[in-house]
């Protein structure tokens, strides 16, 4: 019968090949980037997709979630537990975690290091949320950090710094940033308005070592894979620091024009490295500080109404234009 000999096409045949036509039509035009014909072409043969991504995002999350409710169930059972139970438990986990790790960890590589077993990521991460965890709890129930807590944030910073480094997760390496901005008094339960000028500061210094030594660093050959873990942590907390001065009642012209300047450089930047997230960085810090601008001097609902619908259309249709042509060869 027709259509179903080897080498007569019959109809399921030629709409896949209808399909494919198509898909290479579109690549060339460039309507779809190569990246995306790959991907659609191998769909359309029903051939399997690699979810390493969002496999590895849910599981990161699993964890986070885990301790979170670890955490609940301390704060909320400690009376009943008893503190000797549950810093058992803790150190119980925190000793097995970083044991697994130390003994399955391959040789130490200044280059990026694939992980030894599919868990060990998650391990890790693991025994570095249960140390904060542990630190927190020993605060909360005997006030051992009590005048000493930049100490500790210190400390923990360090732990996490050498943490990321031995075993190549830069997922650890973002808690040692972050243990490191509260070092540096950038924790947002001691953001308070009177303090603000001295914050920024801080949050200005905090910047500029952090993305000085990264830089440092990744020029040294050490972990270079993680200079991108800095800039954006850094780039986050440089635009939110902005933006606090923007919102200020006196003296923001300076700092929007320091929010543009960083705007501007963090698009530079996105565009000449192709890393999408500094464009949105620049796109959505840039529209927020705009707008604040725009409040200042518009007050009827009406005009602000329009204002923020137009805008907001624009930009994500801008911003869905320039994340295509990511994807499209330089």
């Amino acid at each position: 019968m027709p259509g179903h000999g080897h080498g007569i096409p019959g109809p399921e045949n030629e709409g896949f090949m209808n399909i494919l036509t198509r898909l290479e039509q579109w690549k060339q035009q460039g309507t779809i980037s190569p990246e995306q014909h790959a991907h659609l072409a191998g769909l359309s043969r029903r051939e399997p997709f690699s979810l390493f991504l969002e496999l590895n995002v849910l599981l990161y999350a699993g964890v986070l979630a885990f301790v979170a409710g670890l955490g609940w169930t301390v704060s909320t059972w400690s009376q009943q537990l008893g503190d000797v139970l549950v810093l058992t438990v803790l150190s119980t986990i925190l000793a097995a975690c970083f044991w697994y790790c130390f003994s399955r960890a391959p040789a130490w590589s200044p280059a990026e290091t694939p992980a030894p077993s599919p868990i060990f990521d998650y391990v890790l991460y693991l025994g570095s949320l249960v140390w904060s965890l542990e630190l927190a709890y020993l605060e909360s129930r005997f006030r051992v950090l009590s005048g000493q807590l930049d100490s500790y944030l210190l400390a923990t910073a360090g732990l996490f710094f050498f943490l990321a480094y031995r075993f190549d997760n830069r997922f650890v390496l973002s808690l040692g940033l972050s243990a490191l901005a509260g070092w540096f008094g950038l924790t947002i339960s001691h953001w308070s308005a009177h303090e603000d000028a001295a914050y920024r500061q801080y949050a200005l210094l905090y910047c500029l070592l952090v993305g000085g030594g990264g830089a440092l660093l990744q020029r040294r050959g050490l972990k270079p894979h993680f200079l991108a873990t800095y800039l954006n942590l850094v780039a986050n907390v440089l635009f939110w620091t902005l933006l606090s001065g923007v919102f200020n009642q006196q003296g923001y012209g300076l700092w929007f024009l320091a929010l543009f300047i960083a705007c501007g450089a963090s698009l530079a930047w996105g565009l000449a490295r192709r890393h999408f997230a500094f464009v949105a960085y620049a796109a959505v810090y840039g529209y927020v500080g705009v707008s604040s601008m725009f409040l200042r001097v518009v007050h009827d609902e009406t005009p602000v109404l329009a204002y923020f619908v137009v805008t907001g259309v624009a930009m994500l249709v801008v911003l869905i234009q320039i994340g295509r042509r990511f994807g499209r060869p330089a």
